[in-house]
């Protein structure tokens, strides 16, 4: 009798405790992040549980009160997407919410999770009013433009085509907003430009501005690869010789893909920029160098008569005297100070606000990561590397991570009249004029990239 009564203790402790393991807690995420909810905001589920799920709720909660959003019963997927806001909840403000996700385990126990994100309501429609300002463009160019963005919003800017270029805050002007934007060297003339203002919910409001752009015509040139010594170039850059293919192959690789990595690295580099002005007047070139390439020159490449690539040099190359000192051409921090593939040792300074300038082929670095430095400082000094056929400085400018032809930044009458003027105040201090950098000369070295 006590062996039964013994086991029958087991069973009843073993059923539950069974039940128990088999049991299973039940991973509740958001993706994309949910931080806004507006007026019908879709909210995009992933659910995990090797049981599956019995039901599913989501819930706002605002003062106390629950408003459901969703509410399932019956067996629910992994990957869910309901929608809440005001238009649902009617009795949404605007203000801190929480966004609470319940699921029901699909197992004998049933177990319930909770998991709760925080929100802010945003019902209000985003507004935006641009300047009355006339904007004149250059085709690769950079301009400004101020406005005011009211209304529930986050995010504000000047939108180029399907780019955004972030906007912040205008000195000395509570309630205005300006950004530094560019129009692509690659973009047809016709390509709408806009201010918006927008939050995550989706909510965005968008006006336009006076503006006219000025096409430019760039050079186009070929370069024959049996004349250039790529083979140094290609062994400089793949010193292991990880990249597969002949001497032409690899070099193409470099030319091509490199140059995508490579550009993409430098365009991130906006996200380190200052939220102030750290530059005053207009940028310095490299004084009394030669011009060997301009910004958005059009090159063909051949082998022995035949096309093998075809890329966009964005940039200017400057030569002087072989290893050359180089200027900081403005008063900035120094961002990045090492090798970058095709730019070889390279160093870019960060001068606010997404404006960034960009040094090539440097033979020698005088400044590291972090440095503060003045405009006319010497950073380092020219070279032959990466994707250098001569010494030379490969020099360029990009804003928000768009590169720009830096002529107009080297022209202190435009620096004023398109940039300064509209800040309300005069950033240039006691700066005058701009050293022109010489026209090609006659006596130009080859094959500068």
């Amino acid at each position: 009798m006590k062996i039964i009564i013994a086991v029958v203790v087991l069973v009843l402790i073993a059923i539950p405790a069974a039940l128990y393991l088999r049991a299973s807690r039940t991973g509740i995420s958001v993706d994309p992040a949910v931080t806004v909810v507006g007026f019908e905001t879709p909210v995009h589920l992933r659910l995990a549980n090797p049981h599956g799920l019995k039901s599913l709720t989501v819930v706002l909660e605002q003062d106390g009160k629950d408003y459901t959003g969703a509410s399932e019963k019956k067996p629910v997927a992994a990957n869910q997407t309901v929608k809440v806001g005001k238009q649902s909840a009617p009795a949404l403000h605007d203000g801190k919410a929480q966004l609470i996700v319940r699921t029901v385990s699909n197992d004998l126990i049933g177990k319930t999770d909770t998991k709760t994100f925080d929100v802010n309501v945003m019902t209000e429609a985003p507004r935006v009013v641009a300047d009355g300002v006339q904007h004149y463009i250059n085709q690769g160019g950079s301009e400004m433009a101020v406005f005011t963005p009211s209304g529930a919003w986050t995010e504000a800017g000047v939108q180029v085509g399907n780019y955004k270029f972030r906007s912040f805050p205008l000195p000395n002007h509570p309630g205005q907003y300006f950004s530094l934007f560019a129009f692509s060297w690659n973009l047809p003339v016709d390509t709408p430009i806009s201010v918006y203002a927008g939050n995550p919910s989706g909510a965005e409001a968008k006006t336009t501005f006076w503006y006219k752009i000025f096409p430019k015509k760039f050079r186009k040139s070929t370069l024959r690869l049996e004349s250039m010594n790529i083979d140094r170039m290609v062994n400089q850059i793949d010193t292991q010789h990880k990249i597969p293919g002949d001497l032409v192959q690899r070099f193409v690789y470099i030319n091509s893909k490199m140059r995508i990595q490579n550009n993409k690295t430098l365009s991130d580099l906006r996200f380190q920029t200052e939220p102030r002005f750290l530059w005053t007047g207009a940028f310095l070139p490299m004084v009394d160098s030669t011009v060997e390439s301009r910004f958005a020159d059009d090159r063909t490449y051949t082998w022995m008569g035949n096309k093998v690539d075809q890329q966009t040099h964005l940039g200017f190359d400057l030569a002087k005297l072989q290893h050359s000192p180089i200027p900081a051409s403005n008063d900035g921090r120094v961002i990045w100070a090492q090798d970058l593939g095709i730019y070889g040792n390279c160093v870019v300074i960060d001068h606010g606000f997404g404006l960034q300038s960009i040094y090539g082929h440097l033979s020698e670095f005088l400044v590291k990561k972090g440095d503060m430095v003045k405009k006319g400082q010497i950073i380092g000094r020219t070279g032959m590397t990466g994707l250098a056929g001569g010494d030379h400085l490969h020099f360029s400018m990009q804003v928000d991570g768009v590169e720009v032809n830096p002529v107009e930044w080297w022209d202190p009458h435009w620096v004023k009249d398109r940039i300064l003027s509209k800040m309300g105040e005069d950033l240039a201090g006691s700066e005058e004029a701009s050293v022109a950098v010489r026209p090609v000369a006659a006596h130009r070295r080859k094959h500068r990239r």
